[in-house]
């Protein structure tokens, strides 16, 4: 049997997987988690052949979890569930160290089928994935979000959903100076003058989720 750790903010979708994982008689789920921090704490305990893991997360971005899991705990494979856009976030996923990248419209059973092939060697992506990292590095992005870093990208959903700079800081767990020069940031890279059209700008492309 593998062992698998599931994170993920809805216990619905936790209580979906582990069923789909365990009935399938490859795994056994060791532990759960419904957000970053906590995340890093029971797979640092338990050291899972595999890692389950959503980007929304509470207190911590997916894509910084994803670092800090590959530096600390390089044995345990990473598969994304996520329901934000593959053009944007695949290919950001597999930069980070992730091993696949599934959304959750998939069925339960390509979930599974995914996670049994990323541990046996395989890469899961999406083919947006694969295409944003041919590109070269001194082109010029067709996408402006691919000018934004990844915690520039995370602090854009979360303004998009009409939070505070505070209420930011708090669910990313960084200084409300942090969030200030990155919302700078975005303006200046965006080549936008007021909050409004930040906003505006990450639900036109549909990056709030």
């Amino acid at each position: 049997m593998r062992s698998a750790v599931i994170v993920d903010d809805h216990p619905a979708i936790r209580v979906a997987v582990r069923s789909a994982l365990e009935s399938s008689g490859v795994f056994t789920v060791v532990g759960e988690a419904d957000n970053g921090p906590a995340a890093l704490g029971v797979i640092r305990e338990h050291r899972p052949s595999l890692a389950i893991l959503d980007l929304c997360l509470p207190k911590m971005h997916g894509l910084e979890l994803i670092e800090r899991l590959r530096a600390s705990q390089p044995a345990t494979c990473v598969l994304v569930l996520s329901a934000q856009k593959d053009s944007i976030f695949a290919s950001r996923a597999l930069r980070a160290g992730a091993h696949g990248f599934l959304s959750k419209t998939e069925g339960m059973n390509a979930i599974v089928q995914a996670a049994q092939s990323v541990l046996s060697g395989y890469g899961v992506f999406p083919n947006s994935a694969l295409g944003g990292l041919s590109r070269p590095r001194d082109s010029e992005p067709a996408d402006p979000l691919a000018s934004l870093t990844d915690r520039e990208l995370a602090v854009l959903q979360h303004l998009a959903r009409g939070m505070s700079n505070k209420e930011v800081g708090e669910a990313l767990l960084v200084s409300n100076k942090t969030v200030s020069s990155c919302k700078t940031r975005l303006l200046e890279k965006l080549n936008f003058s007021t909050l409004v059209e930040l906003v505006d700008f990450a639900r036109a492309h549909d990056v709030a989720g």
